[in-house]
């Protein structure tokens, strides 16, 4: 026994011995989908990789469904701007407690493709996000993406603002009741982890998340009906780190974890644009009527939530807003 000390000592003091190389580490990384979503295997490929990285020195432990903050999906940043977490997968939506200017991305009919969408993460507009991100504890350390958000319901389909009247729909936050009560829908916020039993038991009707990220792999098929594909608002997904504990690392686990995380987030957001391009064709053969708005249609959506998009727009700032114009960013 005496001897096992010893060599478990020794080894230990030889991994110090190395330089940028500490002992063993393992980490928490919070995602408040399920382990079929592609935010939380975004989050595993990160683990994945950072673990072959370090020799196994490094190891990210995963946990969907926000259960290190009790489903309280919101509680994620707080915790790693504290430090009570290590990492976190999620959505510009549920950190926007935390960081009111991540309201941006939510706009409605802000951007009406991918291609504004990344040319605005990758230009001045990204860059400030992360700067302010690390003014609240938090080190962002990689895109992802959830995607454009999209409507489904069990009542009826939804071809223009009147068909919203009346419809109880579940959202994420206050952006969101606001925008639908613009449209004239009666919104209701809900937790995400208990979105699913609200829809099957009638308590709302409807809901409105992106196609690949959360409609196909949290199986809202099984208890709605209809979706519009009118690409209302973009939600982006990120990998994001508390910055004390980023502080910590040395230089070498610092490069180690961004070089990780920028693979593993492009990884997710590519596989969620492959299961987006695939998913109407999945939710059709499920039963779902799903109904493509005309330019027309999208533009009377946009008109009748662009109050909502004025009130949010000054609450996040005209400067930011500029800087997230698809006119404005840089190679539009």
């Amino acid at each position: 026994m005496k001897h096992q000390r010893l060599i478990a000592a020794a080894t230990a003091l030889a991994l110090l011995a190395v330089p940028g190389l500490a002992a063993a580490q393992t980490f928490r990384l919070s995602s408040e989908t399920n382990e079929n979503s592609s935010r939380t295997q975004g989050g595993q490929k990160f683990a994945d990789l950072l673990a072959e990285a370090s020799g196994g020195e490094m190891k990210v432990k995963v946990f969907p469904n926000a259960v290190l903050t009790g489903g309280d999906q919101l509680k994620q940043a707080e915790m790693l701007g504290r430090g009570a977490l290590d990492f976190s997968v999620t959505s510009a939506i549920t950190i926007s407690n935390v960081v009111p200017e991540m309201a941006v991305f939510s706009l409605p009919y802000l951007f009406s493709g991918y291609d504004e969408v990344d040319a605005a993460v990758a230009g001045p507009a990204g860059a400030r996000m992360a700067e302010i991100m690390e003014d609240h504890g938090l080190k962002l350390l990689a895109w992802g993406e959830s995607g454009f958000r999209e409507l489904t319901n069990s009542t009826r389909p939804v071809t223009g603002p009147d068909d919203l009247k009346g419809l109880k729909i579940r959202v994420a936050g206050p952006m969101f009741i606001d925008v639908m009560t613009e449209l004239g829908a009666n919104p209701q916020q809900i937790q995400w982890t208990e979105t699913f039993s609200a829809l099957q038991q009638g308590v709302v009707d409807g809901q409105e998340n992106p196609i690949g990220a959360v409609i196909v792999p949290q199986r809202v098929y099984e208890v709605q009906d209809y979706i519009t594909t009118w690409h209302y608002s973009y939600d982006p997904a990120f990998l994001m780190m508390s910055l004390q504990k980023w502080n910590g690392l040395s230089p070498e686990e610092q490069q180690m974890v961004q070089a990780a995380a920028t693979e593993a987030m492009d990884w997710q957001k590519a596989l969620t644009r492959e299961q987006t391009a695939e998913g109407i064709a999945l939710l059709q053969a499920e039963g779902m009527e799903v109904y493509e708005p005309s330019a027309d249609e999208l533009a009377a959506f946009a008109a009748a939530a662009q109050p909502a998009f004025d009130k949010w727009a000054d609450k996040v700032g005209d400067e930011l807003v500029t800087l997230f114009k698809p006119e404005t960013v840089p190679g539009n």
